[in-house]
């Protein structure tokens, strides 16, 4: 293969690689949002 087809197949499975990492790191993102959420509400006297 030529170099340049190498450069493209790696970025293409490079890319494929990181979608499910980029869904995880805002997935951890949103749970810590909603904990922080929770201790405020927890500090104000709210229980909902």
């Amino acid at each position: 293969m030529r170099l340049r087809t190498k450069l493209v197949v790696f970025l293409v499975v490079a890319g494929a690689a990181a979608l499910p990492a980029c869904n995880t790191v805002s997935g951890i993102g949103r749970d810590l949002q909603r904990a922080g959420e929770g201790l405020e509400n927890t500090g104000e006297g709210r229980t909902w």
